[in-house]
């Protein structure tokens, strides 16, 4: 018998690179990493190889990728404080195809206008990406701001899902925008 802190994992390929996701041996999954993901896991000495916790998500993130709009129905089990994981809620609300902003989910969570840095903190914490929609949150002014998973990563994200693309990048020029190079 296993302990409930024993860590399974395994690796699925994705279009937008590999997807690493871990779980705890009750199969409630605890992360979905890709690769360079700011804060992303690694494989650990001791974590047990097994496909089988994870074959709902492989289903459903190969359904996902097919360009279904799925609602991810799986078990998770994020670690995190009270006010993160009230955050990781709201963008589990947040509708396949759609997206909001920073400020929308502080005032979802209850947080002040002035809370906006922390709602990001929270967000760039998630560790379940796409399976908890973080990229699905861009700035108030409509520009695509950081995903830990990187930003190329979240325009083919919203770009699967149907969101028009390209939007202005924080940091980059807007699509046509006129600049050298």
């Amino acid at each position: 018998m296993h302990s409930l802190l024993t860590t399974h994992w395994t690796a699925i390929d994705s279009p937008v690179g590999p997807l690493l996701l871990t779980a705890a041996a009750d199969g409630a999954l605890t992360s979905l990493s890709v690769p360079g993901q700011k804060g992303g896991r690694s494989v650990q000495e001791g974590w047990r190889s097994d496909p089988g916790p994870f074959r709902a998500a492989a289903e459903q993130l190969a359904a996902y990728f097919a360009g279904e709009p799925v609602v991810f129905r799986l078990p998770l089990r994020a670690e995190g404080t009270v006010f993160r994981t009230k955050v990781w809620d709201a963008l589990d609300a947040v509708p396949y195809g759609t997206t909001t902003t920073y400020g929308e989910i502080a005032a979802r969570v209850g947080a002040s206008r002035a809370a906006v840095r922390a709602v990001g903190g929270a967000i760039g914490a998630n560790p379940l990406l796409i399976l908890r929609p973080c990229h699905r949150v861009i700035g108030a002014d409509g520009s695509l701001t950081g995903y830990a998973g990187g930003l190329d990563r979240k325009i083919r994200l919203l770009a699967l899902e149907g969101v028009p693309v390209p939007v202005p990048v924080r940091g980059r020029p807007a699509p046509g925008a006129r600049g050298s190079g």
